[in-house]
């Protein structure tokens, strides 16, 4: 079936994670996605980790269904072999070092007088101008400049989110701001400059916190895993071991779990936790209530009586569980795609479509398409030999 991004080409200057995590979801829609990197070793990220058959984890997830062609971007000859391929391409994307596209003659400003169809987005850590543009921005230093850690952790000790969450948030806002632009371009005919930022992308999901601090008003504290300012709303153990999350909404809930999950009905008019406000105030009295009940009933057991109940809950699961979580499975989730080091599994991109199937293509190894790509653009194998020997490719 005809894919919504079927006929588009996009390049991308990536590394990381951010701008490949843009691309990926491009190529999902069937973009044609032209990843350049350096020649030999390519995108940094590849060397990460060695935990996928030997290939890296951050780039088996980011990387599938693109085109790998190598260029040493220093050298003239290889320059004017990407010059060639952004004249032809619809969309541009780069995450390189602030000011160098720019000085490649790869600027926003300088293509679009060139081809003015061309959309060109700019994903780095601060942003095209301001006093912070020229900062290093790596994902836990812009999860510190958003405040994230601030209520992130425990109340000793803040703590990072366990994914590169700054990185998804400026890939997630780019993809869909190229996604626009495109719509755009169908309507003016113009393409356009689109310039994300991390900290804009992380700062815009730090709203509730923001808005909850507004006008100087205390934050919410780091509560771990528990909810900072709504009570029963966390992880409680279970008596054989195993954790159960779950989360109380409204006032009718609380009075269904006190009756039909700790048996103890009389407790939902207790003067302390008769409100949110004084279960949350009076959190620790409450939580030795709940874990003593819970401790003579296993994980099981605990998530029966709050299923029973309508009580939102879920296991603590870890990575093997999220592996083989039976939902995933049932609703038929996991595709396999081809990679160097053979077939892997992958999650098919969240949302299931009625219209198409999303492409789920190899990851590519480096540079694997270079040749191909050059003789497109209309290279002669002389040509193609020349700059090999030169490794401007």
């Amino acid at each position: 079936m005809t894919r919504p991004l079927d006929g588009i080409t996009v390049v991308s200057l990536e590394h990381a994670i951010a701008a490949p995590f843009c691309t990926r979801q491009l190529a999902d829609l069937g973009a044609r996605v032209i990843k350049v990197e350096r020649p030999g070793a390519g995108d940094f990220a590849r060397a990460y980790d060695a935990r996928v058959n030997g290939e890296a984890s951050h780039f088996v997830w980011v990387n599938r269904s693109k085109e790998s062609l190598t260029l040493d971007l220093k050298q003239p000859a290889a320059l004017e072999v990407l010059q060639q391929l952004v004249a032809g391409a619809d969309v541009l994307v780069q995450n390189l070092a602030p000011g160098a596209a720019a000085r490649m003659g790869l600027g926003a400003e300088a293509l679009r007088a060139l081809h003015p169809r061309l959309i060109v987005c700019d994903i780095s850590g601060y942003g095209g101008d301001g006093p912070y543009r020229d900062k290093k921005a790596y994902d836990l230093l812009i999860q510190s400049e958003a405040g994230f850690l601030s209520v992130t952790g425990t109340p000793d000790e803040p703590c990072k989110s366990g994914n590169s969450i700054a990185d998804i948030a400026a890939g997630m806002h780019a993809y869909t701001g190229i996604l626009a632009a495109l719509l755009q371009r169908g309507r003016t005919g113009q393409g356009s400059h689109i310039d994300v930022s991390m900290l804009e992308a992380l700062a815009e999901w730090m709203g509730y916190p923001m808005y909850y601090a507004y006008d100087g008003a205390p934050q919410p504290p780091r509560s771990a895993a528990s909810h900072a300012t709504i009570y029963p709303y966390g992880p409680f153990p279970a008596g054989d071991g195993g954790t159960v999350m779950l989360g109380l909404q409204n006032e009718r809930e609380w009075r269904v779990f006190c009756e039909k999950v700790l048996l103890q009905p009389a407790l939902a008019a207790d003067p302390r936790f008769d409100s949110n406000a004084r279960r949350n105030a009076g959190r620790e009295a409450l939580r030795d209530i709940i874990v003593e009940t819970f401790s003579a009933l296993s994980t099981a057991q605990v998530v029966e009586r709050l299923d029973a109940a309508q009580i939102a809950n879920a296991r603590m699961n870890d990575m093997a569980g999220l592996w083989a979580h039976p939902q995933l499975r049932a609703r038929e989730r996991w595709r396999q795609v081809g990679s160097p080091a053979g077939e892997i599994p992958a999650l098919l991109p969240a949302g299931r479509q009625s219209a198409f199937d999303y492409r789920m293509d190899p990851v590519p190894a480096v540079g694997e398409h270079t040749d191909a790509i050059l003789r497109e653009l209309g290279r002669s194998e002389a040509e193609i030999a020349a700059l090999r020997a030169a490794h401007a490719v």
